[in-house]
């Protein structure tokens, strides 16, 4: 629910600020060559839940569930043009799996997860104080780290995902600006325990929601 109400908000302040196209004199604008460096802490919430074979194919009734965590990142963003522009953000965050049934909820593994992601924005009002913004791009999903609990010896894939995106920048002063930002990201995965013969497709789809400052260079 969370994470509905937070895009939501942003999604509100798009579309509602697009309209916005008044000049603010004391900020530099977004234009073509600009370079703006956010800083950010960023909620990584992974949403799916999925079940748990064994590598036969029978069922387990045992389900996997990643859990979020909370890490700062960094983004840099350079526009093309005065209204578009490309973004990649990095971070790393460390999240748990676990098996989760009925009367059952067992921790796998602990792993880190690198996900960057570049995405193609555009941005509706790049000389507002208020200027949001959608964008949409890929991920790449890098386990590493970690290790593995309660006699488990899992191995999860790496691979791409898709990415959708929105956020607004709010001018504070020439040069710096509040930055939220909400990404929705589309990826899963497979994990195997050939010691315990148990495989799953953990469905990931991770809600990534940020706020933080900008500095426009």
């Amino acid at each position: 629910m969370r994470h509905s109400l937070a895009a939501a908000g942003i999604a509100a302040l798009v579309f509602g600020a697009a309209a916005s196209g008044a000049v603010a004199q004391d900020i530099r604008p977004k234009a073509k060559g600009v370079v703006i460096l956010n800083v950010r802490v960023t909620d990584v919430a992974p949403q799916g839940s999925d079940p748990i074979y064994t590598l036969a194919g029978a069922a387990t009734g045992l389900r996997a569930k990643a859990s979020y965590d909370v890490m700062p990142t960094l983004g840099v963003t350079y526009f093309l043009t005065d209204n578009v522009a490309v973004e990649a953000i990095a971070g790393t965050t460390r999240h748990t799996v676990r098996a989760k049934g009925p009367a059952t909820d067992i921790k796998v593994r602990d792993t880190w997860v690198l996900p960057p992601v570049v995405s193609l924005q555009y941005h509706f009002a790049p000389t507002a104080r208020i200027s949001p913004y959608v964008g949409a791009g890929v991920n790449y999903m890098l386990f590493y780290g970690g290790s593995d609990k309660n006699g488990f010896d899992l191995a999860i894939d790496d691979g791409f995902g898709a990415a959708l995106q929105a956020g607004v920048d709010i001018a504070t002063g020439e040069r710096w600006a509040v930055n939220l930002d909400v990404k929705k990201i589309f990826f899963d995965t497979d994990a195997k325990d050939a010691v315990n013969g148990l495989k799953t497709k953990v469905t990931l789809d991770p809600w990534v929601i940020s706020a933080g400052l900008g500095y426009r260079f």
